[in-house]
């Protein structure tokens, strides 16, 4: 599945940098293109991907938005690189678009792009945890649509 992303350069980066992660034991690895596909699954989003080595990997979501450059960024996935072979993620989304009923996430005041948000750690492959996080990408995705329609202008 070929994702669209705001600019061709990064998905060529994200791509190269894929390829050259190969000690995973902790399929940490397999974790992130399984909730990259699951951000992928809605129709009108685009993606970037900043990369710092030895620092994080962030692979970003945007939902479609008047008046922003990339749209409405409604998830993000940070690849936490500062040790390559114990890498590990950081999923992130703005608290008013996500519940946490498990607690399972940490709340961020000021902490995602200025605003509040929740970021969850996931250390190693964990169909739970997995399973958990998928349910919200769906939710941060419905309610950040609703918002953009809700916008004076929006669709």
């Amino acid at each position: 599945m070929l994702e669209v992303f705001v600019a061709e350069e990064n998905y060529a980066l994200m791509e190269d940098f894929l390829k050259a992660w190969t000690d995973d034991a902790r399929r940490v690895k397999e974790a992130f293109i399984r909730l990259k596909t699951s951000l992928a699954l809605w129709l009108g989003v685009s993606f970037s991907f900043h990369s710092r080595p030895g620092v994080s990997h962030s692979f970003r979501a945007f939902w479609p938005d008047h008046g922003e450059k990339e749209g409405r960024l409604v998830g993000l996935i940070d690849i936490v690189d500062d040790d390559p072979e114990n890498r590990w993620l950081s999923v992130c989304f703005y608290s008013d678009t996500v519940s946490d009923p498990e607690e399972a996430g940490n709340l961020l005041p000021g902490g995602l792009l200025g605003e509040d948000g929740y970021c969850f750690d996931l250390f190693e492959y964990d169909e739970g945890l997995l399973s958990y996080l998928e349910e919200r990408i769906d939710e941060a995705f419905t309610n950040s649509e609703q918002a953009v329609k809700e916008q004076p202008g929006g669709g």
